[in-house]
């Protein structure tokens, strides 16, 4: 072989050497752990159920967000719009939050507006332990005929 042969199978070769060790030695994937879906739902987030009561020309709609076994606070996102009256009742003073047994927890923070026609927030309660078969919200004198507004979830 000549030296221009050798010079051209050299050049070949150290460019296919670069090539491949920037190739290997690039980017790579990110590796993610894979999680036990049921595992995940029952410690990280579950789904529950938005409930609705529609009476007296207020909807009221309340979502549990947080009432996880292992949390110290249950907290419920509650929605209430309507076009008729105020919506300044104080919720930590007219709602209660009901287990299987009958026995009845206040709650001890409200996260949100005061008054308005559209009015959305967070009602926060301390956990109940042990945990509950069922629990029911009751939210009481929030329009002149309704007397309580109901919403129950299986737990």
């Amino acid at each position: 072989m000549n030296n221009k042969n050798l010079t051209i199978l050299a050049l070949i070769l150290t460019f296919l050497g670069g090539f491949l060790f920037f190739y290997r030695s690039g980017p790579t994937k990110e590796l993610v752990p894979v999680v036990n879906q049921a595992n995940q739902q029952t410690t990280t987030k579950q789904n529950w159920e938005s409930k609705t009561d529609e009476q007296s020309a207020i909807t009221v709609t309340v979502t549990p967000i947080d009432i996880f076994p292992r949390s110290k606070q249950w907290k419920f996102d509650i929605s209430m719009n309507t076009h008729s009256i105020e919506l300044d009742q104080d919720l930590t003073k007219t709602t209660v939050l009901v287990d299987n047994q009958g026995k009845e927890y206040r709650p001890i923070a409200w996260e949100g507006p005061v008054g308005g026609h559209h009015r959305e927030g967070v009602l926060v309660f301390n956990a109940i332990n042990p945990l509950p078969k069922y629990i029911e919200l009751k939210i009481k004198n929030i329009g002149s005929s309704v007397t309580e507004r109901l919403f129950k979830w299986d737990l």
